[in-house]
């Protein structure tokens, strides 16, 4: 039967009843459920099953329910979010294929919130050109919650093996020069995350000249609780094939660059950032290397806790197109690749935008742009082919309008300090432009007005290629697209249509199923 509930979490009868049983088994130590709805029901009771994140709350009892109703779950019960509709690329691979890990060494975790661990690692030696088909997060047991993402970085041929000798702190002023050379994203990872499997018809290229030999592995992990004497030894295992697929895959990452320039107000309901992947930046870089364009076939977009949704938007010629990718739930905890419907060509002169909403409501200070998981970030990982030399594609606000909003007038120059100082008004004389906006006496509506100017600022492009290089573009000052033409979604229909119904069908099955599994021999569930 159809429940909801309200909010007192009074389980009450739907009286519109959408969720339709389509097989059930009970043994002695399982009671499986498949069942299914319309993705979109129109019921008010009832959430629209969309691409987003949807957090799925089971419970059940050991006893069935009888006529006083519903018995109470007590201590079973439990929560997961999934993303009911992102289409699986799950590829039945052969057990006997090779594979190598990229895994830290008894890495002492420091007792911090926030620690980026770099190691260094050399791709097996391979004589000929193999593709690398699916990637595995190899996370300690226990460390779920500690390791919250890992990059995987190429870095310069002229390395040598001396530089794998040890791994050290990211960002740090003592860190190994070796890591300034590590700058293109081959792959990324993120909290909540499962394993990768490329499309049968791309693979990650090793084994040649222009691929990675070695390659930085950064680890963020999470440690708000400041827990002491953490050993990690997580990473992450990439399966290959000398069976050579048809395209070599690359990795853009597009977004806004991450620096304090990228700033949110606190008690905000919502504040909305945007990273521009700027027209001038594609312009140049597939003019010049994929003038037919590249096709883009998953996107991992990339916030912290005051994320609240994401979207991917993409522009040609002007007309807003429908969204790269989109979650207009996002979970801090849950993210992943995920695989688009169908293939986005992306041609010389497009825009994109990474647009993040905020929420600072529970925050009294400044949210700043950084690593912490407590500072924001607002990044899409777009994993495309045929790979071509762009690996960042990126933008930063102009930070001297932001502060004129909150009347500074004058900084002292030369630039001697991070954060530079404020020299003038009296109020704000001799504080670091961090210290100014947090004096600031922030309103709601004064957060209103700041957001409407900060996405009207130019910004400084960043457009950068392998090894440090960057394309011409790189440093000048763009402006924001004027969206002539902006998309306009199509109306839900409170109905779908077969496939999708059998597809969302299937997915219901796979996930009471495993939950019906992880109970073992406490017994069904009702």
């Amino acid at each position: 039967q159809d429940y909801f509930t309200d909010e007192n979490r009074v389980l009450k009868k739907d009286p519109q009843q959408d969720y339709h049983l389509e097989y059930a088994m009970e043994n002695s130590t399982h009671t499986i459920l498949a069942f299914s709805r319309e993705l979109h029901t129109c019921d008010t009771n009832d959430k629209s099953i969309t691409e987003s994140t949807v957090r799925v709350i089971w419970a059940y009892h050991h006893k069935d329910m009888g006529e006083a109703g519903q018995n109470y779950h007590g201590s079973n019960r439990g929560t997961k979010s999934l993303r009911l509709l992102n289409p699986e690329k799950e590829e039945v691979l052969s057990a006997s294929l090779p594979y190598f890990d990229l895994t830290n060494k008894d890495v002492p975790v420091p007792d911090k919130d926030t620690t980026y661990w770099c190691q260094m690692f050399k791709i097996p030696v391979q004589h000929e050109k193999h593709h690398v088909t699916k990637i595995e997060p190899l996370i300690q047991k226990g460390h779920e919650n500690l390791v919250h993402h890992i990059l995987i970085y190429q870095c310069s041929s002229n390395l040598n093996d001396s530089v794998l000798d040890y791994g050290h702190e990211c960002y740090h002023p003592n860190m190994p020069d070796s890591f300034l050379t590590c700058e293109t994203v081959i792959f990324a990872w993120a909290i909540g995350g499962e394993g990768f499997t490329y499309p049968p018809h791309v693979g990650l290229s090793i084994g040649t000249a222009a691929d990675p030999q070695f390659v930085l592995m950064e680890v963020h992990y999470d440690n708000p609780s400041y827990t002491e004497g953490l050993i990690d030894n997580s990473g992450l295992r990439l399966i290959y094939t000398p069976v050579i697929r048809k395209y070599d895959a690359g990795v853009i990452e597009a977004g806004l660059w991450v620096s304090l320039f990228h700033n949110i107000p606190p008690g905000m309901p919502e504040f909305v950032s945007e990273g521009h992947c700027t027209l001038e930046c594609l312009e140049e870089a597939l003019g010049a290397e994929r003038p037919a364009g590249i096709h883009v076939f998953a996107v991992l977009l990339h916030a912290h806790l005051a994320g609240r949704a994401i979207r991917m938007r993409h522009f040609h010629n002007g007309e807003e197109q429908k969204l790269l990718a989109y979650d207009d739930e996002f979970d801090f905890n849950f993210q992943e690749f995920q695989y688009l419907k169908e293939e986005r060509t992306i041609l010389p002169g497009d825009n994109l935008i990474t647009e993040c909403h905020y929420s600072t409501v529970d925050r009294i200070r400044m949210t700043w742009g950084g690593l912490s998981t407590r500072n924001e970030m607002c990044l899409s990982y777009l994993l495309y082919y045929p790979r071509i030399n762009l690996t960042r594609c990126a933008s930063i606000p102009d930070i001297m309008e932001q502060l004129q909003f909150i009347g500074v007038k004058e900084i002292y120059r030369p630039v001697r300090t991070w954060p530079f100082i404020i020299k003038s008004p009296k109020q704000y004389k001799n504080l670091s432009f961090m210290d100014a906006m947090n004096k600031f006496k922030w309103s709601r509506s004064e957060g209103l007005s700041y957001n409407e100017l900060v996405l009207k600022l130019p910004v400084n492009v960043r457009c950068s290629k392998t090894d440090n290089a960057e394309w011409s573009i790189q440093g000048m000052t763009a402006l924001p697209p004027e969206i002539e033409r902006p998309y306009k979604t199509e109306p839900v229909i409170c109905s779908s249509s077969s496939c999708l119904r059998c597809s969302l069908f299937l997915t219901l099955l796979f996930v009471v199923h495993v939950t019906a599994s992880t109970i073992g021999n406490i017994g069904p569930f009702v």
